[in-house]
């Protein structure tokens, strides 16, 4: 296979890497055309005709290295225009350990981020928003819903509910909620986090810009005051390809006596 930078397009046929079936070995050499920079974020992708000539193989393996990939988020797919290599995502960290809000946890990385609003307003609750915050009969419930992008770039969906109580009117939050929560002393000050691993739906993926069944991470989060009661029930969904949750494990303190007394 060719080194040069536009091997992918030139008249050379393809050598493809040995090993497993014809179209990983075709998805592992587009793959490797993109980490040379034979073919940059944002290209289109020689058609489905082409690659299949070029490569030797038929339309139906190129078809589903293509898919494949799609999947990983290494390309997309536009309807009517083709496929093309998908920009790179700067990929961030975000600790497990504090609690801290989308705009925050941005903003400390030096990253400019926005929100497009999906929802926001008083509504019934659902059962099991009545349970997780504790609400009583006819209590409503606000509801903000949006997708969180920094640098232009969709990372996140977050769907956030608290009683209507704590929040009479959800259209005052403008930017962050736990900021506007701290004003009225009611910023949460710890959570328990579940996360999850799943695919994106289609309405989440298109959201999100990524090819629906890619990768993400889906948290429930439930916030607690001080006092102990539930203030907030927030379910998100991010990007596969953008986020690490990291986590700092410590070895207990009864684990670290016994084991110096076994030394």
């Amino acid at each position: 296979m060719s080194g040069e930078p536009d091997s992918i397009f030139d008249t050379n046929p393809v050598v493809l890497p040995q090993g497993g079936p014809l179209y990983l070995q075709l998805k592992r050499w587009i793959e490797d055309a993109i980490h040379r920079g034979a073919i940059k974020p944002g290209d289109a992708l020689p058609s489905e005709r082409d690659l299949a000539l070029k490569a030797d193989v038929s339309r139906v393996t190129v078809r589903k290295a293509v898919q494949h990939l799609v999947q990983d988020g290494v390309l997309i797919q536009r309807h009517g225009s083709g496929t093309f290599v998908a920009p790179q995502s700067q990929r961030v960290e975000q600790s497990l350990s504090h609690l801290t809000s989308f705009t925050e946890d941005m903003a400390r990385r030096g990253m400019s981020v926005r929100s497009e609003w999906l929802e926001k307003g008083i509504y019934i609750p659902s059962p099991e928003e009545t349970v997780t915050l504790g609400l009583s009969s006819g209590d409503m419930v606000a509801r903000l819903g949006r997708l969180r992008l920094s640098n232009d770039v969709p990372m996140a969906i977050e769907r956030a509910a608290l009683s209507a109580r704590i929040l009479p009117d959800p259209q005052v939050v403008q930017n962050s909620l736990y900021t506007h929560l701290e004003k009225s002393g009611n910023r949460p000050i710890r959570a328990i986090q579940r996360i999850r691993a799943a695919n994106l739906g289609e309405r989440d993926a298109k959201l999100l810009d990524v090819a629906a069944g890619s990768a993400s991470l889906n948290i429930e989060r439930i916030s607690y005051l001080a006092s102990g009661r539930v203030i907030e029930f927030t379910r998100s969904i991010y990007r596969g390809d953008t986020y690490d949750f990291v986590a700092e494990l410590r070895l207990g303190e009864t684990l670290r006596q016994t084991g110096t007394a076994n030394e």
